[in-house]
């Protein structure tokens, strides 16, 4: 489809509401590539044109567009600003070779222009800053520039400035090729200039002795080696717009044509048979691709978005995939246009284009011998456990939500095969309530919610025994088992063979361990006093035991259980009988161990403002939390390290956002298993016999 050395492949990303939507479209209008005037406060957005998007008015998933200018060839992703759909903006970051952070001018650095910079950081692209919103009012450009290099350094250095702001926003003077009338900058480009070639030829030794010699580098030598500072990140551009009145777009177009990133000037990493390999942006080069975004539309026509690093594609080529058994034949290229699409002939090295209704192909799908790194994305930690309001739909529901799964890579959907309850979980409420608008509209499928129940576990503290005799006389053959039992708690990450071998048990003939629940169960019985061939259906009778609980209903674990005595009748005992006994027995004695309900603590990193630390020590404590410490985060910005109940985190964004006024963001993983305070299990446990009582 072209020179590779010509395309720009560009991400627009930042926090929401800076601009980044209109900015795309006013490329679109601007460039003559489309002839009407989109807008999103008029809902014909070429890149917000899902129903939702107009209905909300901020983009929920990313948009591909394509324009030509100045003899370059653009793909821009237009991507959400919301930390809620991160998982669209990092696809595209991994999409592309130059990321544009755009900034609003009068809001300057949020949480999310923070995430996707360090995103892009990660992802080893090319980064410009494009302020925007420079016609807006109470706009301090001199500050806002000072907090951008306090953030990210000096390397962040302006290419232009703004004339003027707000109502008097006229344009922008370049810094680098300084104009002879500076009149009305609100920085005179003048004072740059030195720190901006500085920041250039910093990447080549000679051309920088040269120039503090007094050797001024040519225009030649400035535009070879801005691209060079940009890729090696000694360089940050920063260029200034108004993207609603198209004052400086042109300017922001012949930055990204000047210092941003074509395909040719970076190479990827790529592995094959074990060996990594750096890949070069060739249309003669080994075939290298990925599927970065899937979308499905509402005529379930799934849409999968390809990136081209090596090699060529066209239609009914045969290639490997990573996501298919055997070779697939490529369909018909496209390219898009917001939601329209448009046939190509073929994608070279460099290219991006999408390709319809291949099942085969997954985001993250790789073509050719050769395997990228992965994309990691955000764990989503905000769970709703989601049913049908029809009954029947339950089917319909799986199919509707799995295709939420292809979409969205931070959307996870599982069954909990303790609750027995389906778990949707992604990066905050607002992101869930819009796959719900999605699920209403596009699957016509309405849904019920509820924060989904804890998955607590069962243990005992002391050590107990007991027996149980199960016998039963109605006529006929009979049941009879007797079964006697020592039980103790069993610590995570003890020796089973060491315990088995060394611990009280009387004569040990026989021990089964479940690894998943620490269960171990040993067979002492001396005599024949219980006959061997009724043992494993007393080791079923634990089984279910353990899999149903005792005194609330959830899984049991951490515990050990000797069999070491029992009776039998030669005629009416049976499997069923012993089994019986078995878990009658377990039940009578665990009751008299100090049963116990066991929580899941997680370990939760909360990132805020410095001024804020001391609010998150404040409300750990209040939740039972305990903080093990802090690291620095960037800027004025601290992580707090904390573990805590899940119990107590299920709704913490909404009270982390209202603390740091939305400045703070969160992870979480599982640490471990604890055990749960007398008065909470309390609680707990007369909440799980009313619902046991109510399913009666």
């Amino acid at each position: 489809m072209g020179d590779v050395k010509s395309i720009r492949n560009v991400a627009l990303v930042g926090h929401g509401s800076s601009g980044k939507t209109t900015m795309a479209d006013s490329f679109l209008t601007m460039t003559k590539t489309v002839s009407s005037n989109p807008s999103v406060d008029a809902g014909n957005s070429i890149c917000d044109f899902d129903p939702e998007e107009k209905s909300h008015k901020y983009s929920i998933e990313a948009a591909n567009t394509y324009f030509e200018f100045g003899g370059k060839r653009f793909n821009v992703i237009d991507t959400p600003g919301y930390p809620d759909f991160v998982g669209h903006a990092i696809s595209a970051i991994n999409a592309v070779d130059t990321v544009v952070i755009v900034v609003n001018a009068q809001s300057g650095i949020e949480v999310n222009t923070r995430r996707v910079f360090t995103e892009a950081e990660k992802a080893g692209v090319g980064r410009m800053i494009c302020i925007s919103k420079m016609d807006a009012d109470n706009i301090n450009f001199e500050e806002l520039i000072s907090s951008i290099q306090e953030m990210w350094g000096a390397r962040c250095v302006p290419l232009n400035v703004p004339v003027g702001c707000g109502a008097d926003f006229k344009g922008v003077l370049n810094t680098l090729k300084v104009p002879a009338d500076t009149s009305g900058a609100l920085i005179d480009p003048s004072t740059i200039n030195e720190r901006l070639i500085e920041s250039i030829i910093e990447v080549d030794e000679q051309v920088m002795e040269r120039y503090f010699e007094g050797t001024v580098p040519t225009d030649e030598e400035l535009s070879r080696l801005a691209v060079q500072a940009v890729r090696e990140g000694t360089l940050i551009p920063i260029v200034c717009c108004s993207a609603k009145k198209q004052i400086g777009l042109d300017e922001v177009l012949e930055a990204i044509a000047m210092c941003g990133l074509s395909p040719a000037d970076r190479s990827v990493s790529a592995t094959k048979d074990g060996a990594t390999v750096e890949i070069e942006a060739r249309d003669e080069g080994p075939l290298v691709a990925r599927v970065f975004r899937t979308r499905i539309d509402p005529f379930v026509q799934k849409l999968s978005f390809i990136r081209v690093y090596s090699g060529r594609l066209k239609r009914d080529d045969q290639v490997t995939c990573s996501t298919a058994r055997r070779g697939i034949k490529i369909g018909q290229l496209m390219r898009a246009q917001g939601e329209a699409t448009s046939p190509v002939d073929y994608a070279g090295a460099g290219d991006i284009v999408c390709v319809a209704k291949m099942e085969e192909l997954h985001t993250g799908s790789m073509f050719g011998e050769y395997a990228l790194e992965p994309v990691s994305y955000p764990v989503p930690m905000v769970s709703l456990a989601v049913s049908p309001k029809s009954r029947g739909d339950e089917t319909k529901l799986s199919g509707a939500l799995n295709k939420v799964v292809e979409e969205d890579p931070t959307f996870k959907l599982d069954r909990d095969p303790q609750t027995k309850e389906l778990v949707m979980t992604g990066m905050s409420e607002l992101h869930l309530t819009i796959i719900q608008e999605k699920l209403k509209r596009r699957d016509k499928l309405e849904v019920e919610t509820k924060e989904p129940r804890i998955a607590f576990r069962e243990t005992i503290q002391a050590e107990a025994e007991g027996m149980y005799r199960h016998k039963k006389q109605s006529g006929g053959r009979g049941q009879f088992g007797e079964v006697h039992i020592r039980m103790m708690p069993l610590p995570r990450g003890t020796k089973i063979e060491e315990f088995a071998v060394k611990s009280r048990f009387n004569a040990i003939k026989e021990y089964h361990y479940d690894e998943n629940a620490n269960f171990l169960w040993v067979d002492s019985v001396v005599g024949g006093v219980i006959p061997g061939n009724f043992m494993p259906a007393i080791g079923k009778g634990f089984a279910e035991r353990i899999a149903n609980g005792v005194i609330s209903g959830y899984p049991v674990q951490d515990l050990c259980v000797e069999v070491h005595f029992g009776k039998h009748h030669p005629v009416d005992s049976s499997e069923a009988a012993f089994k019986t006994a078995a878990r009658m027995a377990f039940r009578q004695v665990f009751e008299k161990a100090r049963p116990s309900l066991l929580e899941p603590i997680v370990k939760l990193a909360v990132t805020v403002p410095e001024a804020n630390v001391g609010d998150v020590y404040s409300d750990m404590s209040g939740r039972g939390g305990r903080v093990s410490g802090t690291d620095p985060a960037g800027g004025s910005f601290i992580t707090v390290n904390c573990e805590i109940p899940l119990r107590e985190v299920t709704t913490y964004a909404r009270s982390l956002s209202s603390m740091t006024g939305g400045m703070g963001s969160y992870t979480m993983e599982f640490s471990h298993y604890d055990v749960m305070p007398p008065n909470v299990q309390q609680e707990v446990i007369a909440k799980a016999k009313l619902e046991d009582e109510e399913d009666e």
